[in-house]
């Protein structure tokens, strides 16, 4: 039985599918070979029931798009009228003069019950609907239609545009952005579309025309030279039936030119036409008028106050009854039933999107496109740098307000879970004090969210005063920006997985095949290399040479090596002109803080020992390096240069370990990761008596310099 219902399932399916086809070769017989005249009756019937359908679809959209097959619909009931009336006028001709039923009982009607029986009536009555099609509605729905397309094809490329604004922004999904793709494409694919297809219903409109004309003298000379009839009866019976024929089609014809300019004059609205029309025809106030104007003409001597005053009256009827509260007003509405609170869907827990700003209330103009969102456009800018520094695509910025944070409250989240927050004041500036400052600014003393330097939030009229004394000011948008982008470079890891990796391969694939095919499955799976890829930007070395890390790896991996850390510190070996190039330029030499060599020595015999532990330094020499690098570099901090840890190959990885949760910024490089040729200045040496190098190498600026880059 199953089996039985899927296969007459298919035949119904296959049946469906195959209607189109057959209708269309129905239409070839119409157009070549003669057919009876009750076919050519069910063929009329059929056309105005087509017709009516098309008109009732069309009034009853709620946009152009939701009847997108209306330009197709319009050619093949276009076809199938001109095919009829190709067929009708064979039959007219060859047999007009047996009668009016001759070329069938449809025919026959229209020439006699809507004419009533005169062909001088019935010529005027065509000619009157002709000149409503093709000069009226005809005429207006082509000049819409073509308007439309030129105008939707000039906005297609803003649109594409706003599109991807949104989505590198993060307030729509992938998902959306392409549906939306799709709904634009198919937009400008309608509206050029209906442009050509308006020019079918003008071709058909004349073609009524001609095909009148040729049934009208072809039938006056067939009859008098062929069937003896005179040229009064000859004229009486074709015209007659040519007229009929012509009625027929036209009544068809102006269905479908109505339908098409109902489409094409639509705006976009969540209701048909019909709910469109009434709910802007519900004004009390407009209707006032109406009877008030209505009733002055009803008074006046000489109308016809019989007919004006009850017309006055049911305007103001309307009036009153719109001018009246609607029942749900003043009835309370029904709760809604509470969803089940025992169904959990997986929309409950998951979040789509990686990277996250949540905000306070008070911060939702900095995202409000009314008012510019200036964050959103800093959010797809720091996206996009990112993404070029750091050699991957940073994921996209989910932004949304969060009623549970305070007011001028934010926080930033990587996969649900919150890295940052802080408090920002979106109609104040941040004043940044650099060292330069005096300290007598006034405003709200706070600590700058991304290098907890001393600022001081301040009325933008003041502003001015605080660049003469000395301070760097940004905007609140700029504060959470470049935060933001602090965190983003410090996090990358958390944002590459295999996924990322493998468009890194399928990307390299394309000019490197042979490496790619030599680097995976073997000897190394995705998952090492997406492991070791996570390595380098935990510590911020960026992928951009993606190729080199390949060969490095490759080289690596063809050693026997398969342990990540192991694979992970070859590559930094290969690409140390990379990451020094990211601390200072190609001409400047690399300031570098060193150990003592006691207490290298010290470190060495602590690795030694504790080799494979999760923590190989001891606590209590692990606090002396802290303690010395913090001293040190106090000083490098407050000149705002960048400086490297520079240590031996073994003791690279767990000191790097040690640093980042107390020094994120501060690279530890191994000797074997600085290329011969980059000289070295040594700045600083802790962990014995030397004191810090006083050589005045002005390093570039990094806080103050990163904000006025955002």
């Amino acid at each position: 039985m199953p089996t039985t219902g899927f296969s007459l399932k298919n035949m119904a399916t296959g049946l469906t599918g195959a209607l189109l086809p057959f209708a269309t070769l129905l239409l070839v017989v119409f157009l070549v070979l003669p057919v009876p005249a009750f076919v050519l009756d069910i063929g009329f019937i059929t056309n105005i029931m087509i017709s009516l359908a098309v008109l009732m679809v069309a009034l009853n959209a709620t946009k152009p798009l939701d009847f997108s097959s209306f330009p197709t619909v319009l050619l093949f009931a276009t076809l199938l009228r001109l095919g009829l009336n190709v067929a009708s006028t064979r039959v007219v001709l060859v047999s007009g003069h047996e009668g009016g039923d001759a070329a069938g009982k449809v025919i026959e009607a229209f020439g006699s019950f809507l004419i009533g029986g005169d062909y001088i009536v019935g010529l005027f009555v065509f000619a009157i609907l002709m000149i409503i099609n093709l000069v009226v509605i005809t005429k207006g729905a082509g000049r819409v239609s073509e308007v439309s397309a030129r105008f939707t094809l000039d906005a297609l490329p803003g649109k594409q545009m706003a599109i991807d604004a949104d989505l590198n922004a993060g307030l729509i999904l992938p998902e959306e952005a392409k549906q939306r793709r799709a709904d634009v494409a198919t937009e400008a694919d309608f509206y050029g579309s209906m442009d050509g297809a308006s020019k079918f219903v003008k071709g058909d409109a004349v073609a009524g025309v001609l095909i009148l004309a040729i049934n009208i003298i072809g039938g006056i000379i067939l009859g008098t030279v062929t069937h003896g009839l005179s040229i009064t009866e000859a004229a009486s019976a074709y015209t007659m039936l040519a007229i009929g024929d012509a009625l027929v089609a036209q009544v068809p014809a102006l269905l479908l030119s109505i339908a098409a300019a109902a489409i094409v004059t639509r705006v976009s609205s969540p209701m048909n036409l019909h709910g469109q029309i009434m709910s802007q025809f519900s004004l009390s106030r407009a209707w006032i008028p109406v009877a008030a104007i209505l009733g002055i003409l009803g008074v006046l001597p000489g109308m016809p106050s019989m007919i004006i005053l009850p017309a006055a009256a049911i305007a103001g009827f309307f009036a009153w009854q719109l001018s009246r509260p609607k029942p749900e007003e003043d009835t309370p509405e029904e709760p809604e039933q509470p969803a089940n609170s025992n169904i959990i869907h997986w929309e409950d827990v998951s979040n789509q999107a990686m990277l996250g700003i949540e905000v306070g209330y008070a911060l939702t103009p900095l995202v409000d496109e009314r008012k510019d969102a200036p964050l959103i456009k800093r959010v797809t800018g720091i996206r996009k740098q990112i993404s070029q520094e750091l050699g991957f695509v940073i994921p996209l910025v989910r932004i949304k307000d969060d009623m549970n944070l305070e007011p001028n409250g934010y926080r930033i989240t990587i996969g649900g879970a919150v890295i940052a927050e802080d408090q920002i004041w979106p109609e104040d500036m941040l004043a940044l004090d650099s060292g330069e400052g005096d300290g007598t600014l006034e405003g709200r003393v706070c600590k700058d969210p991304t290098f907890g330097m001393d600022a001081v939030w301040i009325a933008p009229d003041k502003r001015a005063d605080a660049i003469v004394q000395g301070y760097t000011v940004v905007d609140a948008s700029t504060v959470m920006a470049t935060h933001l982008n602090h965190m983003v470079r410090l996090n990358a890891s958390q944002l590459f997985g295999m996924d990322e990796t493998r468009k890194l391969l399928d990307t390299l694939k394309d000019t490197a095949p042979e490496l790619v095919d030599g680097l995976t499955p073997q000897p190394l799976s995705l998952f090492a290399i997406s492991a070791v890829c996570c390595e380098l930007l935990k510590e911020g070395v960026p992928l951009r040479d993606f190729r080199r890390i390949c060969s490095a790896m490759v080289e690596a991996a063809n050693d026997g090596t398969t342990d990540v850390t192991t694979i992970t510190e070859r590559v930094r070996a290969r690409i140390g002109s990379i990451i020094i190039q990211s601390l200072v330029p190609v001409s400047m030499p690399l300031p570098v803080v060193t150990l003592d060599g006691e207490l290298e020595t010290l470190l060495a015999q602590s690795l030694k020992v504790s080799a494979d532990a999760a923590y190989p330094i001891e606590p209590g020499l692990a606090q002396r390096i802290l303690t010395a690098l913090e001293d040190a570099s106090r000083p490098l901090m407050l000149e705002q240069r960048n400086y490297a840890l520079v240590t031996s190959p073994a003791a690279r990885k767990p000191l790097a370990n040690l640093l980042r949760p107390r020094f994120p910024d501060t690279p530890v490089l191994s000797f074997r990761e600085l290329p011969d040729d980059k000289p070295v200045e040594v700045i600083a040496t802790i962990g014995g008596n030397q004191q810090p190098a006083t050589a005045a190498l002005s390093g570039p600026e990094t806080a103050k310099h990163e904000f006025k880059q955002l």
